[in-house]
Formats: C-alpha cells, sequence, structure tokens
C-alpha cells in the first residue's frame, strides 16, 4: 500500500499523464472519477470506445527494476499465450515512462481492461476453481523457465526491505525476531526451479478474472511479483479463500483448486508443508508495508482518510497478534 499522501485523487496528473497515449477525450472525466489507490493510482479512460486503465506510481515507492521488470514477465508470459493483461504503448511505442511533473516523479503505465469478472464475485464453482488453479499452474510453469534480462527483487532483498522499514518505525521486538526466523527458515529450503521462480504475488480472488463464455482466467496485477518460492502463490490463494468460505465449502474449493493446478505442474508435499512459513513472510510483509503507510500524520484529515488509517492501524494489531504466536 502506498502512502497516505499518495491516496488522494489528482486529476491533473492523470490527465497529463494520458497525453502520452491515445484516448477518447469526450469520456475522460467520467471515466477517471472511477479511480481506486492503493498499492498504486489506477485512473480508468477509454481509447475508441475500449476501457483501459492509466496506472500511476511514485518513484519513491517503487524500485525501478521492479516496474520495468514487471513489463518484461508480462511480454514473455503473452508472447506465450499466457492469459495476462495487456499493456498499452505510449505514441511512441513505449510500455512504460518515468515522468517528471509538477507533482513529483512518477512511473506511468496503461492497460487493457480484461474479459470476465474478478473470481471473487463468482460462485466459485467446481469448474472456476479448477482453471482457477491451472491458471496459477501454468504460470508458475512459464516462470521455472524464465531468464529475465531486467531481475526483479529476491525475497532476500525483500526481507533487507522488512528489517529497515522494522528499524525505522521502531517495530516492536517480536517482529524483528520473526525476520530473523523466516529468513533462517527459508535459507534451509531447496531453491530450484522446481521450487523457486518469479511469483505473482498476489493472485487472489479479485486479481483473477474468469470469463463464462471462454471458461477461462486471465490475471492481472503483477507490479508486486518477486523471486520466492512457488508455494507463496499458493499460500496466498488458500487465505484469500478462507476469507471467504468454511467447512466442507472451503475443503472443496481448495481440492478443486489443486486439482487444476497439478494439470500443469506438481503439487508436492514438500510444498504443502512449506506453506506456514509462506504464511508467516506474507504476513510480516504485509505488516511492514502497513506501518511504513500510516506512520505520517496530517492535520486536518478529511474523514474517509481517518476511518482509513483506524482500520489500518486494526490490521497492524491483528498482524502483530499473529507475530506473538509461538
Amino acid at each position: 500500500m502506498l502512502k497516505l499522501k499518495y491516496l488522494f485523487e489528482n486529476y491533473g496528473l492523470a490527465k497529463e499523464a494520458l497525453e502520452n497515449w491515445e484516448h477518447d477525450e469526450d469520456t475522460l472525466d467520467r471515466m477517471l472519477s472511477q479511480f481506486r489507490i492503493s498499492s498504486n493510482a489506477i485512473y480508468p479512460f477509454c481509447q475508441n470506445g475500449e476501457v483501459c486503465f492509466l496506472r500511476l506510481s511514485p518513484l519513491e515507492e517503487k524500485m525501478e527494476n521492479n516496474v520495468f521488470g514487471e513489463m518484461e514477465f508480462i511480454r514473455y508470459l503473452l508472447e506465450r499465450g499466457y492469459p495476462a493483461l495487456k499493456p498499452i504503448g505510449t505514441k511512441t511505442g513505449e510500455l512504460c515512462l518515468k515522468l517528471d511533473t509538477e507533482w513529483g516523479q512518477f512511473y506511468a503505465a496503461a492497460f487493457r481492461k480484461v474479459d470476465g469478472v474478478p473470481v471473487e464475485d463468482t460462485e466459485l464453482s467446481h469448474e472456476i476453481m479448477r482453471e482457477y488453479g491451472k491458471t496459477l499452474g501454468r504460470l508458475h510453469s512459464l516462470s521455472s523457465h524464465y531468464a529475465a534480462k531486467t531481475k526483479k527483487w529476491t525475497h532476500s532483498e525483500v526481507l533487507d526491505w522488512i528489517m529497515s522499514v522494522l528499524s525505522e518505525y521502531h517495530a516492536p521486538e517480536a517482529a524483528v525476531s520473526e525476520q530473523i526466523a523466516i529468513k533462517n527458515e527459508l535459507g534451509r529450503l531447496p531453491a530450484n526451479r522446481n521450487t523457486y521462480g518469479l511469483v505473482h504475488y498476489d493472485f487472489e480472488l479479485d486479481n483473477v478474472f474468469y470469463d463464462k463464455e471462454k471458461k477461462a482466467c486471465s490475471v492481472i496485477d503483477f507490479d508486486d511479483g518477486m523471486y520466492h518460492w512457488f508455494a507463496l502463490d499458493l499460500e496466498q490463494v488458500f487465505e484469500s479463500l478462507e476469507d471467504r468460505l468454511s467447512g466442507e465449502a472451503l475443503q472443496s474449493a481448495r481440492n478443486e483448486f489443486i486439482e487444476g493446478y497439478q494439470e500443469e505442474r506438481p503439487y508436492t508435499r514438500e510444498m504443502e508443508e512449506w506453506l506456514p512459513l509462506m504464511r508467516r513472510f506474507s504476513n510480516l510483509y504485509g505488516y511492514a508495508r502497513l506501518i511504513r503507510c500510516v506512520a505520517e500524520k496530517f492535520a486536518d484529515e478529511p474523514e474517509w482518510l481517518t476511518e482509513l488509517r483506524k482500520k489500518l492501524e486494526r490490521a497492524i494489531l491483528e498482524k502483530e497478534a499473529r507475530l506473538l504466536k509461538p
């Protein structure tokens, strides 16, 4: 999540950025008003009547190799027929820009809308869960053979970043101890083509779309990808399912997902055993991002920001409680 100061709408910035892309001027104000901001600022727009999305990211919030490495990976996937979202070239053919504006420096990219609806808005049927799993299995299979020119950061670099945030924002000792423990435990896992590669990191129900007519999934939001054990993506899928389902319905959805995944690559006993460690990593990483996000205070905060801050602070307390568990 971006720092809170970046969560305010900025239509002037969006319009200036969009001057680099072909767009339908007559619908621009209406489309931009449907923006959302979380890990990036996302502004909808139309290009020849087709819905597209402008993504803006402050330079201080992103690493350049991650931004351009994401584009390289998406291009690799699309060339092999994988259903990833499609970047849109600028008027001069570039897929990502670094902009100097009166509001600061930003990375800008644009993407076409994918077909279908988010998996979270479906009935999570057996058919959908199996296709959902198959889509992740295929992603991991392609990732295992991917040789990047622009390499995104690794799990070790993420852990170093986490430690720097824990130190800067004076996190409790339990968080520091957890970082050390996770780093040591991950260091004992085998990292090879079968187990380790560039993961999506956000392959959750809202970032995978299901098209009922095609009976196929499409995947968006590769922004948070990193080199890690493939089990991390699986754990995040299972955790997102736990937020929606319980009991037999949860177990059935999980089983269907795994069966779909196994159509593309093995789901091993070792991967299953590593899931708790992957959840600990995800929890700690999320915790570090949140404490960094809410640290800055503002005078005369609007009500929506005050309520969001309260929500995020509750999430921090929940993650801290997990850190204190043995």
